[in-house]
């Protein structure tokens, strides 16, 4: 028992975390780039560029050793890119035409939309259901309403605090499969990225 609880707990953490990675990697990315874009005609827009392009093979690293460590999918890591010889300009090309850079980009920045799934489901099966156990408890002191009729009696309560019950109970698997879901997300990421 306690180990399952423990697997939600950090099935619950890791969708959390899948949502809050997303969220960067977009931002990070949108931001760095057009900045980077938009101030190539300077001579700070190109470094720029080739800095935050070489942020990607980190951040895929940081995605493999997160996917081990939640959900116990083993992923080969990726050969370690050698910097390009030469002065700035020939490392910032090298950077620039290098497809791996970008594909990273793309699968990184696509996760923001696994994320808001993951948020979402994440809240439904594991957050949800334990607000209903705790509903006896709490709607003595708050109006709640559930599917257009108001708890106003320990019986009305008691039934919600069966169905949270149930759905912990069958919301596991559910987890547990979205979890491994987002481990083939990476699995796929790193594929795209070898070819």
């Amino acid at each position: 028992m306690k180990r399952a609880i423990m697997r939600n707990f950090q099935n619950v953490i890791f969708l959390l975390y899948t949502f809050v990675s997303g969220v960067f990697y977009l931002c990070f990315y949108m931001v760095s780039i057009v900045l980077g874009l938009a101030l190539s005609f300077t001579v700070v827009g190109i470094p720029l560029l080739t800095n935050v392009l070489r942020t990607t093979q980190t951040f895929v690293q940081h995605e493999r050793i997160q996917t081990k460590i939640y959900t116990d999918i083993s992923i080969e890591p990726l050969a370690m890119r050698q910097r390009a010889k030469g002065n700035q300009w020939m490392q910032a090309k090298a950077e620039l035409l290098d497809v791996r850079n970008w594909i990273s980009v793309y699968w990184l920045m696509k996760k923001f939309v696994l994320g808001c799934i993951c948020l979402v489901v994440g809240v439904l099966i594991y957050i949800a259901p334990v607000c209903f156990a705790f509903m006896p408890l709490v709607y003595p002191f708050v109006e709640i309403h559930f599917f257009g009729s108001v708890v106003d009696s320990e019986l009305k309560a008691l039934q919600i605090m069966s169905l949270g019950l149930i759905l912990m109970i069958g919301c596991s698997k559910l987890g547990n499969g979205l979890v491994q879901l987002v481990g083939g997300y990476t699995r796929l990421m790193f594929k795209a990225i070898r070819r």
